[in-house]
């Protein structure tokens, strides 16, 4: 029986939601240079895909955080997949933004939270961890206690390992970059003298060229 990190990552790559290319490598938003590329919200196109990210986040909640009060979603990407979740399980949705809208109200989290409510996060992919930690902060800093997060996927960088242990929040995530190059090494996506540039890029991915 297939895990439920393999299984993903399998049904991600079959719908070219995860792009490997050690040889034209991609650039993200923070200037890295990177050869592999995640996009989980392509997940949202796939009615049947959709429903399984939804309830298996939704069951990972219950399994190990039990009965929380709240889903929060962290802007933009995982806004839909929180909503979903919080529905299924018929709780109380908000979702927080980078930064403070810029009229009206001026929101950091739109929705509400009451003091003391046990919130879960809602994450689509964890890279670095810093925009989902902020989001926590803002939740903390609204009296609410964050029990967890729960991520799509995560490169599994040292650099947000240790930002995750020191914020003292369990990240749990449906697949993640191991569980990917093993499935694509298996259906021939990728070959093994590709595995050692991801991996090198993996250990120090700022400072990776290509």
């Amino acid at each position: 029986m297939k895990t439920l990190e393999k299984l993903f990552a399998e049904k991600l790559l079959k719908i070219k939601a995860i792009k490997l290319q050690p040889a034209n490598p991609f650039t993200w938003a923070s200037g890295w240079t990177s050869p592999f590329y995640c996009d989980n919200r392509k997940t949202l196109s796939y009615p049947a895909l959709r429903s399984f990210v939804k309830i298996e986040t939704a069951r990972v909640i219950l399994e190990q955080f039990g009965e929380v009060d709240a889903i929060a979603g962290v802007a933009t990407g995982a806004i839909p997949q929180g909503a979903l979740v919080a529905d299924l399980l018929n709780l109380p949705f908000v979702y927080v933004r980078s930064t403070p809208k810029g009229h009206g109200l001026e929101n950091l989290i739109e929705g509400e939270l009451k003091p003391h409510m046990k919130v879960v996060v809602i994450e689509d992919l964890v890279s670095t961890g810093g925009s989902s930690l902020k989001a926590i902060e803002a939740i903390r800093r609204d009296g609410c206690e964050v029990v967890g997060m729960v991520a799509s996927f995560t490169y599994g960088f040292p650099v947000a390992e240790k930002a995750f242990k020191a914020a003292k929040v369990p990240l749990i995530t449906l697949t993640n970059y191991e569980a990917v190059l093993e499935i694509s090494l298996k259906t021939g996506y990728i070959q093994e003298s590709d595995v050692e540039i991801l991996d090198n890029w993996r250990k120090d991915p700022a400072n990776w060229n290509a």
